[in-house]
């Protein structure tokens, strides 16, 4: 068989072919770039680790084309591919050496070297170190395996005492090692900071010192349980150096020897201050909810009984023309009055008082109820009031708020302190300053008043805003005046707390909302309008208790009106139906059966009746679409009924 010779070295042809087919077999990409950066020469490795296509690459193709290729598919990642293509056509003039790598989308790792050919241009090498790399990625993360199962495993890492600290000093609670001779022999940054003990020398600490001998001789049993090998955990009251009280709760876990020898204690202690806070918070909630439940259930009868004996005392005070009883009839008139008093107080606290919230400015409310006070107060007795520039008006009701304000005032004074401040912040609570004051989330003008006075006592805190608690001489309050105060906050959808400590005084703070509206959108100063008497006619009374129904019978008679009478909201509807002349409906919001008073409010009024007026004992406000019909609450007498209806005349 004959083989071709092999065309002569010195022909250019034949050494050019040869030299190519040597470069093809190369696994690393090759070119060549002329001054004018165009291409000379390459090899098939360029093509197929940079995965350009075959018809992009001849002699004379452009470097600028090559990197515009790669720019818009990508390879250089997001950006301006104009910008970049004109950044790397600007460094590759440059012609300087150059070394780096470049990783593709694709997850390919290419090695780029250049290197400048003097008077000719510049030829780059191409490699793919992909493999190489990734080896190296699985050497360090055996690497890091390797150093991990070391530090797990290793006794002595888990012992240094600098690994040691750097944890221990990022936990929140306090940690500590003693000896089986009650020597510290370490101590974390939780004992500093609770107690300014200079924790790099543990072993001259002394916890008879730091704690005070009460608070030690009520522990050190539960130490001497420990150091007998047994696991123990006890809560006790303490007080750090910042002069605060706390709640901890520590934890002992002894270590034993091989030789089961306890050789010292674990000591673990957390502050349970604010968890038990927002415990007693969530209990005192619950129990303000079920009283003010069962306050609502009781005053909404004892309205009915009182509007019977208001109106039937009334009644016959007003045929008492000579006064013959009237030494009877004036103390049992004031007595009925002072116990309607006294369950609008328990409305209030049960949140059943309609609230005529709007924008109020808390600053001013907070002056005038001081100007009010001023001259009552003790001499001596010091008052303040700060608040910054432009604090935001809160969503309240303006007189309940001076009274809630007149009331701490009071309670302050009578505890003897020597100096009251209202201080008033802006405040946007977030999710972590929420535990146990149950309310949402969102900007609230925070309210505190506090004093010097005499203090209270932790079993006193919670039961202060209880209806009828009260620590006074009998004679000098109801016990009804916080707790009115806790259901008008409650009510604006706010919270209230308080903080005292026996000698030190007392620190009441209140949340109420930022208003959402403009600030002068209701004016809450404004009387009611007067308007003319209304026309007499037919009214119809809805009233499910008969006695009551009696009374506000004989107030409408007097008034003018004829009466028609419906126990319940059926027998309502039916007369509704029947009598197409009804002037007036005066309705009981709660009765029994299926429609209650606001239903049948509704039916009246798309019945085309012109007055609608509901009457209530145990009101929570009105619904939406009810929103303009007056409310008046029990007990009320002929006057306020008159006194309403003229107020809402229709025009």
């Amino acid at each position: 068989m004959n083989l071709p010779l092999p065309a002569p070295l010195d022909d250019p042809l034949a050494r050019y072919a040869a030299l190519q087919t040597a470069l093809d077999l190369i696994d690393q990409g090759f070119t060549l770039i002329d001054r004018n950066l165009r291409l000379v020469a390459w090899n098939e490795s360029f093509l197929r680790l940079l995965d350009f296509p075959p018809d992009m690459v001849h002699a004379g193709a452009t470097f600028e084309s090559f990197i515009r290729y790669n720019a818009e598919r990508g390879d250089y990642g997001p950006g301006d591919p104009q910008a970049m293509v004109a950044e790397r056509v600007a460094m590759a003039r440059r012609f300087v050496a150059h070394d780096f790598e470049r990783a593709r989308p694709n997850g390919q790792v290419l090695r780029i070297t250049g290197v400048p050919v003097p008077g000719i241009g510049f030829i780059t090498l191409y490699s793919d170190v992909s493999v190489q790399r990734q080896s190296e990625r699985q050497i360090r993360e055996h690497a890091a395996e390797l150093e991990r199962r070391v530090a797990e495993r290793t006794q002595e890492l888990r012992r240094s005492e600098s690994q040691l600290r750097l944890i221990t000093d990022s936990i929140p609670a306090l940690i500590a090692y003693f000896d089986e001779q009650r020597a510290y022999r370490y101590l974390n940054r939780g004992y500093q900071e609770w107690f300014g003990l200079d924790t790099s020398q543990p072993e001259k600490v002394s916890a008879k010192e730091y704690l005070g001998a009460a608070t030690y001789q009520r522990i050190r049993s539960n130490v001497a349980r420990a150091l007998a090998g047994e696991a123990v955990s006890y809560e006790y009251p303490t007080e750090t150096i910042d002069g605060r009280s706390r709640i901890a709760r520590t934890t002992l876990i002894p270590e034993v020897s091989a030789e089961g020898r306890v050789v010292g204690c674990f000591e673990l202690t957390f502050d349970l201050t604010e968890m038990r806070r927002a415990e007693d918070m969530l209990a005192q909630a619950k129990k303000m909810e079920a009283l003010g439940q069962l306050t609502s259930g009781l005053a909404h009868d004892f309205n009915n009984m009182l509007t019977v004996i208001l109106g039937n005392l009334g009644a016959i005070q007003q045929a008492d023309t000579e006064g013959q009883h009237a030494e009877y009839l004036t103390p049992a008139l004031g007595a009925a009055r002072r116990g309607a008093e006294l369950i609008r107080n328990l409305m209030g606290f049960a949140r059943r008082q309609p609230l005529e919230a709007q924008p109020v400015d808390v600053c001013a409310a907070a002056a005038a109820v001081i100007r009010l006070v001023r001259p009552t107060l003790p001499p001596g007795l010091e008052i303040g009031l700060s608040a910054p520039e432009g604090l935001p008006h809160a969503w309240s009701e303006a007189s309940r708020l001076q009274d809630a304000f007149l009331n701490l005032i009071l309670n302050a004074r009578d505890a003897g302190a020597s100096q009251i401040r209202i201080t008033m912040v802006p405040h946007a609570l977030h999710c972590d300053q929420l535990r146990g004051l149950r309310i949402t989330p969102g900007p609230y003008v925070r309210i505190r008043v506090s004093d010097d006075g005499c203090g209270m006592t932790p079993a006193v805190c919670a039961r202060v805003f209880e209806p009828f608690f009260t620590t006074k001489r009998p004679g000098q309050g109801t016990g009804l005046g916080l707790a009115t105060v806790y259901g008008f906050v409650r009510q604006c959808e706010g919270a209230i707390d308080v903080v005292s400590t026996p000698g030190r005084g007392s620190s009441f703070t209140l949340w109420l909302p930022v208003a959402e509206t403009p600030a002068d959108a209701v004016d809450p100063g404004s009387p009611p309008l007067a308007g003319p008497e209304g026309r007499r006619g037919l009214a119809l009374l809805v009233e499910d208790e008969a006695e009551v129904r009696k009374v506000v019978r004989r107030y409408l008679v007097d008034l003018g009106y004829a009466v028609l009478e419906a126990e319940n909201g059926s027998e309502a509807l039916a007369i509704l139906e029947d009598t197409p002349a009804i002037e007036l409906l005066l309705s009981d919001v709660m009765m029994p059966g299926e429609l209650d008073g606001r239903e049948v409010a509704r039916r009246a009024r798309e019945r085309g009746v012109r007055r609608i007026v509901l009457m209530s004992g145990h009101a929570s406000g009105s619904d939406h679409d009810l929103a303009d019909v007056p409310l008046l609450t029990k007990p009320f007498d002929q006057a306020a009924l008159a006194q309403l209806l003229r107020d809402h005349a229709p025009h």
